[in-house]
């Protein structure tokens, strides 16, 4: 079993968030921003703490200026069985 298959889908997709906000060199207050969330939303999001609703994974795409399907492909969000 690899190391991405170990953890669960809201930690990847957290982890993803985290790496596509420092690559735009965003806060996580700038990003909540931008999103229409909150901070700790974002923040308990990026820790794998929430299960994010679709209308909130595309609010997080497009403040992150990311397709959603962009964003689980490239960021390895989705494990290989």
């Amino acid at each position: 079993m690899n190391k991405k298959s170990e953890l669960d889908i809201n930690q990847r997709f957290g982890k993803a968030i985290r790496r596509r906000r420092r690559e735009m060199d965003l806060s996580q207050e700038e990003l909540a921003e931008r999103a229409q969330l909150h901070r700790t939303y974002i923040s308990s999001i990026e820790r794998g703490q929430r299960n994010p609703s679709l209308e909130n994974i595309e609010k997080l795409a497009k403040a992150l200026n990311i397709s959603i399907s962009a964003l689980f492909a490239e960021y390895g969000i989705e494990v290989e069985e």
